[in-house]
């Protein structure tokens, strides 16, 4: 796997893992979820091509979150929007854990769901 592909994985697994301050209802299913997008997303890394490191790779240059969606868009692995839709709906997830609203949670992860599939 190459670091701009390790570099993809990291930041859509960190833009989809903002913690909740304590358990709330829903916890467990969102850990469930949470690890189900980030083995969902090592299988695509695998799978995928690879590609050149750009410049100031390897140069403690962090690469910026449009910068990311840029490089996953044009591999075509993972649609902008279906980033976006697991994104917001985890976010939706955690505020309604967070809340400790569990219908909205599950209506949330049911979202999470839908954006997954195939």
């Amino acid at each position: 796997m190459t670091g701009p592909r390790l570099l993809v994985l990291g930041a859509i697994a960190f833009a989809t893992s903002v913690s909740a301050s304590y358990a709330g209802p829903c916890s467990g299913e969102i850990d469930k979820m949470q690890a189900r997008i980030d083995a969902r997303l090592e299988a695509k890394a695998a799978a995928g091509p690879t590609a050149r490191e750009g410049v100031g790779a390897g140069m403690s240059v962090q690469p910026t979150p449009r910068s990311i969606a840029a490089a996953e868009e044009k591999f075509g692995e993972v649609s902008p929007q279906t980033v976006d839709a697991v994104r917001q709906a985890m976010l939706r997830a955690r505020a309604a854990d967070s809340a400790g609203d569990k219908n909205a949670c599950e209506q949330a992860l049911v979202d999470v769901q839908r954006a997954l599939a195939p």
